[in-house]
């Protein structure tokens, strides 16, 4: 027989429930999951439960050593935080300590932070020339002479080679833009000469930019230590030195090749270029920011074996308004780049430029196998790729490359949140314990499962029949919580911190005061002559506005928390929300299906078992007692 119109159908909610269970606990045990029944269901837990890893980083401003602005530093500190927290609520750490350090604390030992602090200084360079970046004084073989049809022949085996296919390249990207970029062919020795008198590069020099005392000093510091006559060979060189011409040369410069990567990075650029000793094992190690002056001409390496002089920066990181890591067509992953308003103007002008070799800038060294110039993409101090201009770029473009998932998303994230206004050094990594936190943690459960019990016997002594509905309400929602917390620990990195298991007990407290209020409420509606089972609905409707009301308080109260706050406070308001949500979950979901279910029973009419205490008993002497009877006037 079908229920009357209107009236509820407790089934429909407790399987509605029950299919929320199963599909959660699906998710626990076999999305992501992988080990015993115990690594299943292990969430993540944070830096005071399991330990972690810290990491302090040194900033300097520049190459002259000078500690950065406080302003800077901070600055440097939210982009650190932006990375590490960039696919969800990681609970890092991340202060600053000083007037030049910041310091990273991450949960898990042995964590790769290596990547965090770099300064991802993103520049496209066009290639002027290009040369052997072995750093050895042998004796380079013939330059070979470009083919009839613009494209260079390729040279020896001492030719410096070029990112192939299988490095990474920038194209276009199939949603926008005319052309693309093709990676780069080998690309033949130039012809060097060691003669003071040789013809200057082609290429416009950049503007010369006073060099700070400090690089000055440093230059002649390293000028004593190379000799004055290595000094003298390597500042009248051109071009790339020919051994061959001169072979009292390569004893000359061979000082250069003993030099410390600091110590090469106060060198001008023509010299770090020209000199063949100084080679990529060198200019790959030199501190960071050592290249990242847009304004002037800088060295830098590929894939560690070439060396390539590269013109002013004409397209900067700040050009770029969006990064992300994505599945191309074949796909692989790729990163793929947004322009800015601005930076599409700039980035179509020096794709322009470099299709039309514009004032022959580019050297036979440095155009790709279809005669046209490359542009570098480089990341700090190295070349990600140096990819040939097939045609002028409209469009947004894409940096692809044997890139796993891991590597472009880091490389999305440093583009995404921006140059680090500070570059860094790492000086310490170490591993920190979570004995402190264990033993708290202990405390915290013992005290929460004292707390609870003592909850649910007072439930059971006061509300009785009505108390089982209370424990039973408490075991669900404890079970969708934590349910909750693994999966959204693999999903979205989130873990659990002292902080949170914090904000879980306080919502605890907001799941008993809605008990209280709905049997409370229930009580009123018996005292005023309803039966039990038409007093459940009529108490539901009425308590249902004060019990919503007082969880969206709670939840709109963790919102901001969340907001404002940061670190551990950060994590103590996410897991408020998250179980106050759940709450409101299990309220419409069980706690007023089964008391509907329990007002049809027998049980619910005995005050003994129900709980309901002096409400039944009033109710029943106000049904049996007589009415007075009407005074009839006189």
């Amino acid at each position: 027989m079908a229920p009357p119109q209107g009236q509820m159908r407790p089934g429909r909610q407790l399987a509605v429930l029950g299919f929320i269970f199963v599909v959660l606990y699906l998710l626990v045990f076999f999305s992501g999951a992988s080990g015993s029944l115990k690594d299943r269901l292990e969430p993540r837990l944070g830096l005071d439960l399991i330990g972690g890893t810290r990491v302090t980083l040194e900033a300097t401003n520049s190459v002259d050593g000078k500690p950065p602005t406080a302003e800077n530093l901070e600055e440097a500190r939210q982009i650190i935080e932006s990375r590490v927290n960039a696919f969800g609520v990681a609970e890092a750490e991340v202060v600053t300590e000083g007037n030049r350090n910041i310091v990273i604390s991450l949960p898990g030992e042995n964590r790769d932070l290596t990547d965090v602090g770099s300064a991802a200084e993103l520049r496209f360079r066009k290639v002027l020339k290009g040369a052997d970046g072995s750093g050895t004084a042998a004796v380079p073989p013939p330059a070979a002479t470009p083919a009839p049809s613009g494209s260079p022949a390729p040279s020896g085996s001492a030719t410096p080679t070029p990112s192939g296919s299988a490095a990474p390249k920038v194209t276009s990207s199939p949603s926008g833009g005319q052309g693309g970029m093709a990676p780069a062919s080998p690309s033949p020795t130039p012809t060097p000469s060691a003669s003071a008198s040789a013809t200057p590069s082609a290429a416009p020099s950049a503007s010369e930019e006073p060099v700070p005392a400090s690089i000055e000093e440093q230059r002649k510091a390293v000028e004593q230590k190379v000799g004055t006559p290595a000094w003298q060979a390597a500042t009248g060189l051109q071009a790339p030195a020919d051994l061959t011409a001169d072979p009292s040369l390569a004893d000359k410069l061979k000082p250069f090749g003993t030099l410390s990567p600091q110590e090469v990075a106060v060198l001008p650029a023509q010299m770090q270029f020209n000199v063949p000793t100084i080679g990529c094992a060198q200019l790959d190690k030199r501190p960071p920011a050592s290249i990242s002056d847009p304004k002037q001409q800088v060295v830098s390496c590929e894939d560690g074996a070439s060396k390539y002089l590269l013109d002013q920066a004409k397209v900067l990181g700040t050009d770029v308004d969006d990064a992300d890591a994505v599945l191309d067509q074949t796909n692989a992953w790729v990163v793929s780049l947004d322009f800015s308003g601005d930076g599409q103007g700039k980035w179509t002008g020096l794709t322009r430029e470099a299709f039309n070799n514009e004032g022959q800038a580019c050297d036979a060294t440095a155009l790709g196998q279809d005669g046209k110039c490359r542009v570098a993409v480089v990341l700090d101090n190295k070349i990600v790729s140096s990819p040939e201009i097939q045609a002028v770029l409209t469009g947004n473009s894409q940096i692809t490359g044997n890139f796993t998932q891991k590597d472009a998303s880091a490389l999305a994230s440093q583009l995404r949140y921006g140059a680090l206004p500070v570059t860094f050094e790492q000086q310490e990594q170490q591993n920190v314990t979570a004995t402190l936190g264990a033993s708290h943690l202990r405390a915290g459960l013992l005290a929460a499962g004292i707390g609870m019990l003592l909850v649910i016997i007072y439930a059971f002594f006061y509300y009785r029949l009505l108390g089982s509905v209370i424990f039973l309400s408490l075991i669900l929602s404890a079970l969708l919580v934590f349910g909750a917390l693994v999966v959204l620990g693999r999903q979205i990195g989130f873990t659990l911190t002292l902080a949170g298991i914090a904000g879980m007990i306080v919502s605890l407290g907001v799941a008993a005061d809605s008990f209280v209020i709905y049997f409370e409420r229930l009580k009123d509606e018996i005292r005023e002559g309803r039966s039990p089972r038409s007093a459940v609905p009529r108490a539901w409707i009425r308590a249902r506005r004060t019990i919503i009301s007082a969880n969206a308080i709670t939840l709109l109260s963790a919102v901001v928390l969340y907001v404002v706050s940061v670190g551990t406070v950060k994590g103590f308001a996410f897991a408020l929300g998250l179980a106050t949500v759940l709450d409101l979950v299990v309220v419409f979901l069980f706690r007023h299906p089964i008391m509907t279910m329990f007002a049809r029973t027998r049980a619910f009419l005995s005050p003994r078992v129900s709980g309901l205490g002096r409400a039944l008993p009033a109710r029943n002497q106000q049904q049996t007692q007589p009415r007075n009877p009407r005074a009839k006037e006189a």
